[in-house]
């Protein structure tokens, strides 16, 4: 699974590459392409903090969906075998009700 980002100029989702980096350079935890590439000729640079904390959100939230994801509890709890019909209960062949 990948991680998923939120753009914090524009709001908008985003899925930079799994390394984090883009030809051109690395790709940014906290903004898209296109806002990255108006912060670089901006000059503005990330906030290093900001960064990390994006990264730790997009790990948890990957982290809680392949947590959901995983068969987990009992799953299937359907009987083994079907319910016995009236005619079956009633005659000397009826034991299965007897024993449980």
């Amino acid at each position: 699974m990948r991680l998923v980002f939120e753009c914090v100029e524009c709001g908008g989702h985003y899925l930079p590459p799994e390394a984090m980096a883009y030809p051109d350079g690395p790709a940014s935890p906290i903004w898209c392409t296109p806002c990255q590439a108006a912060k670089r000729d901006a000059g503005i640079r990330e906030d290093p903090l900001l960064a990390r904390l994006a990264l730790a959100a997009a790990r948890a939230a990957l982290a809680r969906r392949a947590a959901e994801a995983e068969p987990g509890g009992r799953g299937d709890v359907r009987p083994s075998r079907p319910p016995l019909s009236r005619r079956a209960r009633s005659g000397p062949g009826g034991v299965r009700s007897r024993l449980g």
